[in-house]
């Protein structure tokens, strides 16, 4: 079992930065497919990123592709989200996920596990 705690979010401006970090437990986290998703107000949950396994190949959404950046240190078990020029419209609850098993494919069928969230919200 992976049990996973979001951190990082909170309120910024348009154009701003921030950096979410995702602390997971357990020790197969190597086996595991990660990714963030998001949830505005009225919305569903969407994809947003995803890091494979070990060699790290990464996709994302096309709406953040280009301004975020996902990365992986599997020595201390952290997923991070590098976003940068941010905007209202990222505003938004993100969650940390994982999938057991290789490959990049992340959609919210298929992820066994998620955090708790943080929030991030971004003001004109």
């Amino acid at each position: 079992q992976v049990q996973m705690v979001e951190s990082g979010g909170g309120l910024v401006q348009a154009g701003d930065s921030l950096r979410l970090s995702c602390a997971a437990s357990g020790r197969t986290f190597g086996n595991y497919c990660m990714g963030w998703f998001r949830q505005a107000p009225g919305k569903e949950r969407e994809f947003v990123a995803a890091i494979s396994t070990w060699d790290a190949t990464t996709s994302y959404a096309d709406s953040v592709k280009g301004r975020f950046t996902a990365s992986r240190d599997n020595g201390k078990y952290t997923v991070t989200l590098q976003m940068n020029a941010l905007k209202p419209e990222d505003t938004a609850v993100y969650y940390c996920a994982a999938r057991q098993g290789y490959g990049l494919g992340l959609d919210r069928e298929n992820v066994n596990y998620w955090g708790r969230g943080t929030q991030v919200t971004v003001s004109s």
